[in-house]
């Protein structure tokens, strides 16, 4: 689970979805911070062996659960993929397949129409919009990143 706000998301008693392979529900039963990492016992892990099997297991929280951001400025990824992507100038150039989480800032993943896939820094000075009820952001890309 990748969140900004790990005290909220891990609270005992939750229920997390694994990552669609795996197909299964993991309820928090206890756990404690050690060293920057959450230590956590789950219910359906009963043992070390089975521990070690679901080291890196993605976990997933049902959307209804999770609170929009107080900040106007600030959103979900769930919020953003899916949105239709249109450049200033009102061009439909494709949609948000997801979000990646670089060090220096946030990276928009867009799929073109054309099917190319391109990075776009999530910053104001390159998107200026965003419309999460209208279903799109606007774009105001570097010169030369739509013809790559």
């Amino acid at each position: 689970m990748r969140t900004d706000s790990p005290e909220q998301r891990f609270t005992m008693g939750s229920v997390y979805f694994t990552d669609p392979i795996a197909g299964r529900t993991l309820k928090l039963e206890s756990g404690r911070w050690h060293q920057g990492r959450l230590l956590a016992v789950f219910a359906e892990i009963p043992d070390r062996n089975a521990a070690e099997d679901a080291r890196g297991t993605l976990l997933w929280l049902d959307v209804a659960e999770i609170e929009a951001p107080e900040d106007p400025d600030e959103f979900n990824d769930f919020q953003l993929v899916g949105l239709d992507v249109v450049t200033v100038e009102g061009e439909h150039v494709g949609k948000i397949v997801r979000i990646d989480h670089a060090p220096a800032s946030d990276l928009l993943v867009i799929t073109w129409s054309d099917g190319r896939i391109v990075l776009l820094p999530f910053v104001t000075s390159m998107v200026p919009t965003v419309d999460i009820a209208g279903g799109r952001v606007v774009i105001n890309p570097p010169d030369g990143l739509l013809d790559l």
